[in-house]
């Protein structure tokens, strides 16, 4: 029994001495595992860090690829509606067209963004172009002579004298002229 006292004596030595082992061993080794694992959260974070920004990014051309989108739709819109002075007209209304949640370019009070861009046209008639060639400083278009008659088409016929004739196509270069510059 004294053996076996003995021996379990020996094994208990034995197991301390090998814990007590063990445990110097971790505490060696633990300032380069806590080393590694702050090394791997700076690398962690870093990398973190980068994706937020490639998302923020990401967000930032999402919204300038949509401002010019939608840019350019009212654009063409003021173009198809004959809009002369386009840039001016966007201006005024730029501010006033949003995207809707279904998507669509509407207007802040509802309205479909074409509908909105026909009444704003119809209310701004000076935007569109103008009607008329003539205007305060237009030069006077040409005018018949005083002393003559208009032509009269059923007197226009083949023998006719050189100066009738010759007066004739003045009259329709005239009124070709006034038509084509809108008078």
């Amino acid at each position: 029994m004294a053996e076996e006292g003995g021996k379990n004596n020996i094994r208990e030595i034995v197991q301390a001495v090998v814990q007590e082992f063990v445990r110097a061993e971790q505490s060696k080794a633990e300032p380069g595992y806590k080393t590694e694992l702050l090394e791997e959260r700076r690398r962690r974070e870093t990398l973190e860090q980068r994706v937020n920004e490639l998302v923020t990014e990401t967000e930032r051309a999402r919204a300038k690829a949509e401002e010019a989108e939608r840019s350019a739709s009212i654009r063409a819109e003021l173009q198809k509606l004959g809009v002369a002075k386009v840039e001016l007209a966007y201006k005024a209304v730029k501010d006033e067209i949003q995207r809707g949640e279904d998507g669509r370019l509407m207007a802040q009070d509802g309205v479909d963004m074409k509908d909105y861009l026909t009444r704003f046209v119809g209310e701004n008639p000076e935007l569109l172009p103008a009607r008329l060639a003539g205007g305060s400083g237009a030069s006077a278009g040409q005018r018949s002579s005083g002393g003559q008659a208009a032509i009269d088409i059923d007197k226009i016929k083949p023998g006719m004298s050189a100066e009738e004739l010759d007066r004739v196509r003045q009259e329709i270069a005239r009124v070709a002229s006034q038509t084509l510059r809108g008078m």
